[in-house]
């Protein structure tokens, strides 16, 4: 596969800026390549709904529990807030955002336990400057993703059997953003999003070593794309010289997107050993190209942030989504209404200092989300610890500066309990992120 390569000349980097360049040529590599990237989960939940959410916040926020509605400034970097568009009027540099995620997990029931590493490109971000009062931001990012593959047993009368689940894929959102401070102490935004992918799902029926029995088969494409569309606000007032408070509130619209489904249908005969396999018999059904309305819910997130110039940041953000209202096909996926709660912060011992841990900034969050999912009358919990730095890098050409953002996410989600499986897992983001100012007039000739 080929590589733009773009030219970078020394009278490109005087007239605008050095980074440009650099930053643009190491970014179209990742966004080539992620077209090919697996799901970066392993978790049986990934099976319902569009898979497990990634939702839109940056190592610096997911290290601080996930906390965004009321992050406006995280110290004195400019720092792309996609979850609430309201921050983009708060941008005061041309700002790129480029990270990738790792997982890793151990997936265990009452009798057995394995193990599960994923890794995979998490988001290319830009947001500028419009004026005085405005922001816009661009990004492309993955909106969820679906990766298991197991195999429940279970019995009819005397005959024993295998119900199989599996699937693969994800969805993406390329979105475009914008927001406008309205007063000294109000603003507002709003994200378009583009939500695309594919989704692939076989469920079977196997009777393991059971001479004429016939088992089944179905394996489903489902192509998805369509818009959805959030909004934000933001109120921000300083409380006195040094500490300031942002209220902040975000969510999105229940809106439809596209489905194109193709489904095959097969019976097999049982094979008498293990490691053998027959072919098909007959096709039970078959369709290709069916058109279908995923109903996505209604999503809300509200929350505030308290800031001290520059030195440190606590706050907390609540959630609520409507996941009962979601459709596939005009059918009850059987969701859950969900809620959550992140709570975290950061410092930065002293932003002035020669030292360089002085100007590290620490991080450490928890959240806890009562999932959309209940299997056999429990609900599927998620709760987890997070913790982070924000690691300063030299300026480039004098006049950007630039940053290393790590997040590490320690959790778990379900139980052994009740014949179900408890996901404990450790999730890693690793971004980078640059202010620079571009377009900058030449100061000599």
């Amino acid at each position: 596969m080929k590589i733009p390569f773009f030219d970078c000349n020394i009278s490109a980097l005087a007239r605008y800026s050095g980074a440009f360049c650099l930053v643009l040529s190491a970014i179209i590599v990742p966004v080539y390549q992620a077209s090919a990237q697996k799901a970066s989960t392993s978790s049986p939940y990934s099976r319902f709904g569009l898979g497990e959410l990634r939702g839109s916040q940056l190592p610096q926020t997911r290290a601080m529990g996930g906390i965004a509605s009321g992050v406006r400034h995280i110290g004195m970097y400019s720092n792309i807030n996609a979850e609430n568009p309201a921050s983009y009027s708060a941008i005061q540099f041309t700002t790129i955002d480029v990270g990738v995620l790792g997982n890793l997990s151990e997936l265990s029931n009452a009798s057995r336990s394995e193990n599960a590493y994923n890794f995979a490109l998490s988001h290319i971000q830009f947001a500028f400057p419009l004026g005085k009062a405005g922001g816009l931001s661009v990004g492309l990012r993955p909106f969820s993703d679906v990766g298991y593959n197991y195999a429940v047993a279970d019995r009819i009368d005397t005959v024993s059997l295998n119900k199989v689940y599996a699937g693969e894929g994800g969805t993406n959102a390329a979105y475009l953003g914008y927001g406008v401070r309205l007063n000294e102490h109000f603003s507002v935004g709003v994200n378009a999003n583009y939500i695309f992918g594919a989704l692939t799902q076989v469920r079977a029926v196997e009777y393991p070593n059971q001479i004429g029995a016939l088992n089944g088969r179905e394996d489903r494409e489902n192509y998805i794309n369509g818009f959805s569309f959030g909004y934000g606000a933001q109120y921000f007032k300083a409380l006195n010289d040094r500490v300031a408070l942002v209220i902040g509130y975000n969510g999105s619209i229940g809106s439809d997107l596209n489905s194109r489904t193709d489904l095959l249908s097969v019976r097999t005969p049982s094979s008498v050993s293990d490691g053998t396999e027959n072919l098909p018999i007959d096709t039970i059904a078959f369709f290709e190209g069916q058109d279908e309305v995923i109903a996505m819910p209604m999503r809300h997130r509200a929350g505030f942030t308290l800031n001290h110039t520059n030195r440190w940041m606590i706050g907390a953000d609540f959630s609520y989504d409507q996941w009962s209202d979601f459709r596939h096909g005009n059918v009850d996926q059987g969701l859950q209404d969900s809620y959550g709660v992140a709570v975290g912060g950061q410092i930065t011992p002293d932003p002035t200092s020669v030292r360089y841990l002085g100007v590290v900034d620490y991080r450490l969050g928890f959240r806890y989300n009562k999932t959309y999912i209940q299997l056999n009358n429990e609900d599927i919990n998620e709760m987890a610890i997070t913790v982070g730095l924000g690691l300063p890098l030299p300026s480039m050409f004098g006049f950007s500066f630039n940053k290393v953002n790590f997040s590490a996410e320690l959790g778990q989600r379900g139980t052994t309990s009740n014949q179900l499986v408890r996901d404990r897992f450790v999730n890693f983001s690793l971004g980078f992120t640059l202010n620079d100012t571009w377009f900058r007039r030449a100061q000599y000739d």
